[in-house]
């Protein structure tokens, strides 16, 4: 004897019923309450730090050289030119960190005296 289940289209299948594809059905813009997509991007970056911390304590983390990072940053700078979301610096910006990278470098203002008096 056949089941009333079979081919998915008897009513406790799980097969999709005329039934199950409207109650599934949301009205446009109504998005689901579930999964890490629909949170809050605070409770996203609160569940990512957990999962990193967790990973470093593990001993199972990647940790970047300093090539790779280089390389990340690099590409990460590249997207946002091409998007149109990185930030221009004016002139006055671009003197000030080149400043600021200046004095990280030669560790303060050691041979970087702009007086001319050495």
């Amino acid at each position: 004897m056949a089941s009333n289940n079979q081919g998915g289209q008897g009513s406790g299948g799980r097969g999709g019923t005329q039934n199950d594809k409207q109650d599934n059905q949301r009205d446009e813009g109504e998005t689901s309450r579930r999964g890490f997509a629909s949170m809050d991007q605070e409770r996203q970056r609160q569940i990512a730090s957990e999962g990193g911390k967790a990973a470093h304590e593990k001993g199972t983390a990647h940790e970047f050289t300093s090539e790779e990072a280089r390389e990340a940053g690099s590409k990460g700078g590249k997207v946002a030119h091409e998007k149109g979301t990185a930030h221009e610096f004016d002139s006055e910006e671009a003197r000030e960190a080149a400043r600021k990278r200046n004095e990280s470098s030669s560790g303060g203002n050691q041979g970087n005296n702009k007086s001319g008096s050495r």
